[in-house]
């Protein structure tokens, strides 16, 4: 099953048949997700966990259509990184709310397949995503799409989230609003919970010196309860250290080796 957009140019409003397609993707991804623990390590102890991977894109400046994907694994529990790899990627699609997987998850499985294959020692036994999984429209955001495709838990983790149709208590606004009301310590959690029931994710904080939330969700073979446990012991500010080392680094990225490699195929292009 092919998560790819299936797109051969730059298309600004995709029309209503390719999203119904990318909609009937996600079905068939949410029929897949497993949402117990499926893990390599103890789930309450964490013994036995030794490497833990983050992902995340950064875009170059007025570009709309390139982004660089990175992939960092950290040793646990010093948190000292260990491996790091870029993709420059060609984008097909801007950001459409509710479809980002379509856009991003192409260039991340190519880096975790490249690590499985060449370091599979340092291949990571849990994976944490700039942005969410279950805590989505049709329950299937971007860290389902990819812990599914590559088969390795994962974990969503986002500073906002979508509007999701289950009852008033899901607006996000009223959601932070409550949690910077409620969630006064490190490690304080709420659940975000539909008027059906159904618990999407948590707003968690992390520290004490960041009162606004992150939003947490499950991605594939990770309870939620282990999700918190684990974004807690990686946590040293409000976003959790492999994820906070994919952004800077891919940042750092473009702001060096790409925007060099620009200057060099600029020159050329001038000759």
């Amino acid at each position: 099953m092919t998560m790819i957009a299936q797109l051969t140019e730059y298309t600004e409003v995709p029309t209503q048949q390719q999203r119904q397609i990318w909609e009937n993707l996600q079905e068939q991804v949410r029929g897949k997700i497993c949402q117990e623990d499926s893990l390599s390590f103890d789930s309450t102890t964490l013994d036995g966990l030794k490497y833990i991977g983050g992902v995340d894109l950064s875009f170059p400046e007025n570009d709309q259509e390139h982004a660089i994907a990175c992939v960092v694994i950290l040793e646990y529990p010093s948190m000292k990184v260990v491996y790091t790899d870029y993709l420059t990627t060609r984008l097909y699609l801007p950001y459409i709310a509710g479809f980002l997987a379509f856009r991003e998850v192409e260039p991340l499985q190519k880096l975790l397949e490249h690590v499985r294959a060449t370091k599979p020692e340092i291949y990571p036994q849990v994976i944490l995503v700039d942005g969410n999984g279950r805590l989505h429209p049709r329950c299937c955001g971007i860290a389902c799409h990819l812990g599914v495709q590559v088969n390795t838990p994962t974990i969503g983790i986002g500073k906002n989230f979508l509007v999701i149709d289950d009852g008033p208590d899901l607006q996000m606004q009223r959601v932070k609003k409550r949690a910077k009301e409620e969630l006064q310590a490190a490690g304080d959690w709420m659940a975000l919970e539909g008027a059906s029931g159904t618990v999407y994710g948590m707003a968690v904080r992390t520290t004490t010196d960041a009162p606004n939330p992150i939003f947490v969700s499950q991605g594939h073979r990770v309870s939620l309860k282990t999700a918190l446990r684990l974004v807690m012991a990686t946590s040293r500010y409000r976003i959790p250290e492999p994820i906070r080392h994919a952004d800077q680094k891919s940042r750092h990225y473009i702001r060096t080796t790409y925007a060099n490699q620009q200057k060099q195929q600029n020159g050329q292009d001038a000759s």
